[in-house]
């Protein structure tokens, strides 16, 4: 196999987006489109991918980071002239180049290796990834010889009645030979309305050179989608949102509501899990086999164990271990680690806290900056009080404490192990292991106080 090279053009702005968000990073299934693009790359065992970018320049290289060459693009002059920019990195190499959109976020890795092996297969110096769909008005059509070949791609604009009933349409997706790409580069001219350089006139050069152009038409025209406006984003969202629901569907997920189920394309979900309406899954979340997941529930970049619940509650950033039960209205916010068995109940938030094995705080609490042990009960309404306006502390709650309602633990504090602290309590000091510690004023009694109130005069 040759080698196998890739340009990705994400130079456009996208006017029609409207958006100080440059086009390429705007998200499909919460992750942006030239993302969605280099992972399928990615998988084609690429030698070198360049990225052509021009507006919001650093942004792109933000995201994609070290999994990209870049080429700057400081002018918009047409699809050729972007491609021009990448002749510093890949001229004069010899392999396959593979020419796709930043802004094609439904592409398919498969669909990208079967473009290069019918390249190959049929010598071909280009090859243009194709679709047929039955209104292809607007579209370049795809003119092919008796041989199969093809002759030339006509705009919309410019072709005759007869072209204009051709359904193969050009996608803007390319395979080239790399050496006669950048050679024939040289020969595109912008003598047209535009004044731009354009990719397609590569083929016709090649054709007047006597040389092989092919086509491989994709069965799916909906991956081929090119978003240009907030009307697309949502068609690639609701096409990529199905196709990821489908797939997990399809192993052994049951999603109660598709159409109201939201996951991102790097979630894993096990076996036999639920998912309700409402439900949010985003970022590399990995969750575990017979859980419940919603309704109306968010997660974020967790791993989550087997058999646990989680309902209407949100949780980002943070590991949840199995037969864990968690809400309603739960907040579990990043760098939590919650062992299994733990109950998390209705109103308790969690903020980078700790909880050991089958510890519970089933009601209205606030446990932050803090290590609790195993077996441990924090009753209702009893917070961790770690901020003291400059600087946050560390609370412990060795295995087997009982919190009683009401408590406030002003942090740095330890409650030593088998403790118990008295409902209403503010504790300020370290609490030994095995005591009771009641921190609050004595109980005053004032008999037939009420009388002298008055409240009824």
């Amino acid at each position: 196999m040759s080698k196998r090279y890739a340009v990705i053009l994400a130079a456009g702005q996208g006017t029609r987006m409207k958006s100080k968000l440059y086009k390429v990073l705007h998200p499909v299934c919460n992750k942006p489109m030239v993302q969605h693009v280099v992972d399928q790359i990615f998988k084609l065992h690429i030698e070198e991918i360049v990225t052509v970018i021009g507006h919001g320049a650093e942004m792109v290289q933000s995201q994609l980071g070290s999994q990209s060459q870049y080429a700057l693009q400081d002018k918009q002059l047409g699809t050729a002239h972007a491609v021009m920019q990448a002749k510093e990195m890949l001229d004069g190499k010899e392999g396959t180049t593979i020419v796709v959109c930043g802004d094609t976020p439904l592409i398919k890795a498969e669909t990208m290796e079967a473009l290069f092996k019918h390249h190959d297969s049929q010598a071909a110096k280009a090859t243009i990834l194709t679709a047929s769909i039955q209104n292809p008005t607007g579209y370049g059509r795809v003119v092919r010889n008796d041989n199969g070949l093809v002759e030339k791609i006509v705009e919309h604009k410019d072709a005759t009645q007869s072209e204009r009933e051709i359904n193969e349409i050009n996608t803007g997706t390319y395979c080239f030979d790399n050496r006669t790409l950048f050679e024939a580069l040289k020969n595109v001219s912008n003598d047209n309305v535009q004044g731009e350089y354009y990719l397609p006139d590569v083929i016709e050069i090649l054709k007047k050179q006597g040389q092989i152009v092919t086509a491989y038409q994709t069965e799916e025209f909906e991956e081929t989608l090119g978003v240009n406006d907030r009307v697309a984003l949502a068609e690639a969202e609701r096409i990529m949102r199905n196709r990821i629901n489908e797939f997990h569907m399809r192993n052994g997920v049951t999603i109660i509501d598709p159409a109201n189920t939201y996951i991102g394309a790097d979630v894993e979900i096990g076996q036999d899990t639920v998912l309700l309406p409402g439900t949010v899954v985003k970022g590399k979340t990995v969750i575990g086999s017979e859980c419940l997941i919603g309704p109306q529930t968010e997660i974020e970049d967790c791993r989550i164990g087997d058999g646990t619940v989680i309902r209407q509650s949100a949780a980002y950033k943070s590991a949840i271990g199995s037969q864990v039960n968690i809400g309603p209205f739960a907040h579990i916010r990043p760098e939590s680690e919650i062992h299994d068995e733990v109950k998390i109940g209705n109103f308790v938030e969690i903020k980078k806290a700790v909880f050991g094995k089958a510890s519970k705080a089933s009601h209205l609490s606030y446990i932050g900056d803090a290590e609790i042990g195993s077996d441990v009960n924090i009753g209702c309404g009893s917070i961790t009080v770690n901020y003291d306006g400059k600087n946050k502390y560390l609370t412990k709650i060795e295995d087997g404490v009982f919190i009683g309602c009401n408590s406030n633990l002003v942090a740095p504090v330890t409650i030593g192990k088998g403790a118990y602290v008295a409902a209403g309590s503010t504790i300020t000091n370290n609490v030994p292991g095995e005591a009771l510690s009641i921190a609050r004023a004595r109980q005053v009694n004032k008999e037939n106080y009420v009388q002298n109130l008055n409240l009824k005069k």
